[in-house]
């Protein structure tokens, strides 16, 4: 009885925990044009000579919250991707699949979400994450984090930095 108690109020915890993360998270937008704000995304990348980083998920998805507020609240972490990447939140939902842009960026729901797009300065397909190699126990790992994100950067893909190999 007294680890079923136990198992039952843990529970009821990450049960209320994830109520909390998600009463004020919205940063999904269902009824978006999604193609023609990523093709917005993709020109103010190719202005600011950045990657577009697209993050899949929807305002039902708590590790979409957990990611988003991971993220932005590390300085180290909100610094690289405000240099590295120009960022989109692409819908997916039952209000809205956003079906054609998921064919074209190779059906990243298959792994999950969140899941994470890279796209060069020109839209063209670089990686898809699946986050769950990002993750460490109710969150995430900084250091998986930190070299996915550079590892997938400009400067990584830029052939100048390999002259020398």
């Amino acid at each position: 009885m007294n680890k079923f108690m136990t198992l039952s109020l843990s529970l009821l915890v990450v049960f209320i925990c994830s109520a909390q993360d998600m009463k004020k998270f919205n940063l999904y937008k269902p009824e978006e044009n999604a193609a023609t704000e990523l093709d917005k995304v993709v020109q103010q990348a190719s202005k600011e000579g950045k990657n577009v980083f697209v993050q899949i998920g929807g305002n039902w998805c708590v590790w979409c919250a957990r990611y988003y507020e991971y993220v932005n609240k590390d300085p180290q972490l909100d610094s690289i991707m405000k240099a590295d990447y120009v960022v989109y939140h692409l819908n997916y939902s039952k209000e809205n699949l956003n079906k054609e842009i998921m064919a074209k960026l190779g059906y990243p729901q298959r792994f999950g979400f969140p899941v994470f797009v890279i796209l060069d300065d020109k839209g063209n397909r670089l990686h898809t994450q699946n986050s769950a190699y990002l993750e460490q126990d109710e969150g995430y790992d900084k250091q998986r984090v930190t070299d996915f994100l550079t590892t997938w950067n400009p400067k990584a893909l830029d052939p100048a930095q390999y002259k020398n190999f």
